[in-house]
């Protein structure tokens, strides 16, 4: 169920607008919605009346609020203004002899509400005989106004909320497995503990959002937090601790939280409240990350258990970003290692393969990749001269000019890397061989090894042959001296939109200080 007023409001019934009474509330200030019960009768002395006898009433823990109307024509605006009503207590005969019954059809069939319980109320009982009514409408009661004792009007209300309160349970239930169904399969697509963290958080809330009055993230108080050093850190939030990301989470917690945080360090062990849930989660390198959220009702054993269920993909989620982080880091220590290789064996000293490989992330950003994107090229591009393995000592570290059937045996090298690293599904690899084998293409087709042109060559391997052209122009080789910075970058301006991309060769001259405190770095 849902329902747009946090508060216990009273709806007068000359007006909409509502006013506040005191309702039951939450340590923290937060107060429990009401039920809402609407009145639709001719008669305007029964408005009163009922809320006379009704109005001390409370059903698990909740107090009533009162929508009231006096006709077919305002029952209809009414439940389509408040689709949220509990109890419809509902006059027979209003503008028809069979109004009443008009109104329940087109609740049930056109606005297709099965939750709202309508208990008929009706003066003239003939008109509109019980059994007839009952077994041709759904109804969830029928009533003589005559004979309607005060004790028989709490009974058939109370009765009312809980067959609401008990078809929202289920409803809740299901939309909620369904969420966690949903949800499960996108917590497996991030790739880094921040993302990850606020997808849980997001889908957190819309879960309690499933079952709540007006929680949203806005409102929600929830955050993801990891020990590191001894200390534990906020690294992602929503609401009150959102400014609180990167803090120390103990230095910004109020102290029933913090409390709670170090029950559930020191117990290894996630904890419900009242009105709130802290998940604590270690992985099997012992990593702890803690989850928090606060709602602003009570969490009903409904929430819980689908928080427990939920929490359960999340243990699996922490579990399969630390493999994946794990592979991944394996995965670049090989490239990095294969770079280094080809490195040491062409008699090229320093870092040629970790400049590329942070200047081409560079370049990538600056020319709007995803960070995914971008992270993988600079894990990918140490692999750009792979191919090289294949060339003989004598060609590839000949001090002079290549003759042309050597320089056709050097070209070659493309090839090979390309063919070293295809036939795997890694992601890293399969990049590592794209590049391999377009990083000699030229923008206007005059490259190799297959004279690709403009965008046909991927944007990975644009970018590592404008950094690798930059790189190697820079740094002495055993065929050549090092030339100035502004040698180089002439000779970038002059190929722009023949060899090198041009929108590149803009990106890279207009940022050319950043590229160079990189140069600086792994020099």
């Amino acid at each position: 169920m849902t329902t747009s007023a946090p508060d216990d409001f009273v709806f007068n019934d000359s007006a909409d607008s509502p006013r506040r009474d005191d309702g039951p509330a939450h340590p923290d200030g937060a107060f429990e919605a009401p039920w809402k019960i609407m009145v639709i009768d001719d008669d305007p002395d029964l408005h009163p009346l009922t809320r006379l006898v009704l109005k001390e009433m409370t059903f698990e823990g909740r107090s009533l609020a009162f929508v009231n109307g006096y006709s077919g024509a305002d029952a209809r605006r009414l439940i389509r203004q408040h689709p949220d009503t509990a109890v419809l207590l509902l006059d027979v005969v209003m503008e028809t002899d069979k109004e009443g019954l008009d109104v329940v059809r087109y609740i049930r069939d056109e606005l297709k509400n099965p939750f709202v319980r309508i208990i008929l109320r009706t003066g003239q009982p003939g008109q509109a005989p019980e059994a007839e009514v009952i077994a041709n409408y759904d109804i969830n009661d029928y009533k003589d106004k005559v004979n309607l004792s005060n004790q028989a009007l709490i009974t058939s209300v109370t009765a009312s909320l809980r067959a609401f309160n008990l078809l929202n349970t289920i409803e809740s239930t299901r939309r909620g497995l369904r969420k966690i169904i949903d949800a499960t399969g996108h917590l497996y697509e991030f790739h880094s503990l921040g993302q990850l963290a606020t997808g849980i958080l997001t889908q957190l809330v819309a879960l309690v959002n499933n079952n709540t009055e007006g929680l949203s993230e806005e409102n929600t108080e929830c955050f993801a937090a990891t020990e590191k050093r001894g200390t534990i850190n906020i690294y992602a939030a929503f609401g009150r601790y959102e400014a609180s990301i990167g803090r120390p989470l103990l230095e910004v917690a109020s102290p029933r939280v913090a409390q709670i945080v170090r029950e559930a360090v020191q117990t290894r062990q996630s904890r419900f409240g009242e009105y709130d849930f802290l998940g604590y989660f270690q992985t099997r390198n012992s990593m702890e990350n803690l989850i928090y959220l606060k709602s602003n009702r009570r969490l009903k054993e409904v929430d819980r258990d689908l928080i427990a269920l939920f929490s359960s993909n999340i243990a699996q989620a922490f579990e399969q970003l630390l493999l994946n982080r794990e592979m991944i880091k394996t995965q670049k220590d090989v490239t990095f290692t294969l770079g280094d290789i080809i490195e040491t064996r062409s008699g090229e000293a320093g870092q040629h393969v970790r400049r590329v490989a942070e200047n081409s992330r560079l370049l990538a950003q600056l020319a709007g990749l995803s960070a995914e994107e971008c992270e993988l090229l600079r894990m990918a591009s140490p692999m750009h001269d792979l191919g090289k393995i294949g060339i003989p000592d004598a060609i590839l570290n000949k001090p002079g000019k290549l003759t042309p059937e050597e320089w056709e045996i050097m070209r070659s090298h493309t090839e090979i890397g390309c063919q070293v690293l295809s036939g795997t599904d890694q992601t890293i690899i399969r990049t590592g061989a794209i590049i391999c084998a377009q990083h000699h293409e030229k923008w206007d087709g005059t490259g190799y090894p297959k004279g690709l042109s403009g965008e046909e060559i991927h944007i990975f391997a644009r970018i590592t042959s404008l950094i690798d052209v930059f790189d190697a122009l820079t740094h002495k080789r055993i065929y050549k001296e090092a030339w100035s910075v502004e040698q180089a970058l002439d000779l970038i301006r002059r190929d722009r939109g023949t060899h090198f991309d041009p929108t590149l060769v803009d990106l890279f001259l207009d940022n050319i200080d950043a590229f160079l405190e990189i140069q600086s770095a792994f020099h």
